[in-house]
């Protein structure tokens, strides 16, 4: 008669602050082992000594658990003792352990330092492509100021129709309805001192120094910065800049500087354009709902509105309309050979674009306020 053979057994026997576990039976890896938490049960020993009682043959079954007890002990801050058990076993669970050891993954948690590292590298190196560019596109330009012939003036007035007269519609629509709404907030304050005139001085002011080269500036750099950006990486990806560069004709004077002198030429226009819409849309507000007549509130506005704050609003308009064409163009030259990197360079044109204009308006608040302007 054959002997059926025992299963895989672990029995923990305490003795003193020591518990010992004593392994025998059959380990094999197709049959149930025994678990080393439902065996540890909710005693917490000072040290583990492993022995062997009845052992009759095991495989890697026995080795997986023995690792399992030594990370046990390990995380405890727990002495395991191995010393009873055969030299193979041993041999294994430290081949086991170094394996598993090796194949940990690096730690992936972020690191600040590390963090404000990157991001500070990465801004310096934008920081340093965008004064390169911005060098690069004066350096062309002063010599086209020397041989204005080579200028293709074909391109810079298709591309002032295309910034231009094409956006007046978005331009009209957004400035009419900010001047709207700067002239309810006003209300909402004037009336409760019966000062209601003087929404004409705050849609005014608010209209030529800040919101409309505000405006205007984000309306293209959402329009016109990304169609420069899309264009000029469209022609990187289909390698017609590599074609001009072969043939010996500079990128930057041939496609950049037409866009650039066409956006800066037009966003005055546009931002005069849209303090006249922002000035209309408040006269709406004003006489529609605070009954006060037009010619009082054109008086009105004239009299707030002096030459100092035109000229803001055109010294903000030319630097606001240069920084989105070197924005969306840098983007466009900067972008990837596939049409991800096509979108992805629009994206990033936009929201290049936006922070610079913030950043300017913020200098020239403070400039102008030193000036006293």
């Amino acid at each position: 008669m054959t002997a059926v053979p025992t299963h895989a057994r672990a029995e923990a026997v305490p003795a003193g602050d020591v518990l010992v576990l004593n392994l025998g039976g059959v380990w094999q890896i197709t049959q149930p082992q025994p678990n080393w938490r439902k065996v540890l049960g909710d005693r917490r020993p000072h040290a583990v000594r492993l022995a062997v009682e009845g052992l009759e043959r095991w495989d890697s079954s026995l080795v997986r658990f023995v690792r399992e007890v030594e990370g046990w002990c390990r995380a405890a801050g727990v002495s395991c003792d191995t010393t009873a058990l055969p030299e193979t076993v041993r041999r294994l669970v430290d081949q086991l352990a170094r394996t598993q050891e090796e194949r940990r993954p690096a730690s992936r948690s972020p690191n600040f330092l590390a963090g404000v590292g990157l991001i500070a590298t990465g801004l310096l190196r934008q920081t340093r492509d965008f004064a390169d560019f911005v060098g690069e596109c004066t350096l062309s330009a002063s010599g086209l100021l020397r041989h204005p012939g080579r200028f293709r003036w074909r391109d810079c007035l298709s591309e002032m129709q295309q910034c231009g007269a094409m956006a007046v519609p978005i331009v009209s629509l957004s400035s009419f309805l900010v001047g709207l709404t700067l002239a309810y907030t006003g209300a909402i304050i004037l009336r409760q001192f019966g000062g209601d005139i003087w929404v004409a001085d705050i849609v005014g002011l608010s209209t030529f120094r800040e919101m409309g080269a505000v405006m205007t500036g984000v309306v293209l750099a959402g329009r016109t910065g990304a169609a420069f950006a899309a264009q000029l990486g469209n022609m990187k990806a289909g390698e017609e800049i590599d074609a001009l560069e072969t043939l010996g004709i500079a990128p930057v004077e041939f496609l950049v500087l037409p866009r650039l002198l066409a956006l800066t030429l037009m966003t005055p226009l546009l931002v005069m354009y849209a303090n006249c819409l922002g000035i209309f849309g408040g006269m709406v507000v004003s006489a529609t709902v605070l009954d006060i007549p037009p010619s009082a509130y054109w008086i009105e506005s004239q009299t707030i509105i002096g030459l100092s704050d035109v000229s803001v609003s055109l010294i903000k308009s030319l630097i606001f309309g240069m920084l989105v064409a070197v924005a969306g163009c840098l983007r466009g030259l900067q972008a990837d050979r596939s049409a991800a990197g096509v979108g992805r360079a629009a994206t990033s044109a936009v929201v290049t674009s936006i922070l610079l204009i913030i950043v300017a308006d913020a200098v020239f608040a403070v400039l102008f306020n030193a000036l006293g302007i």
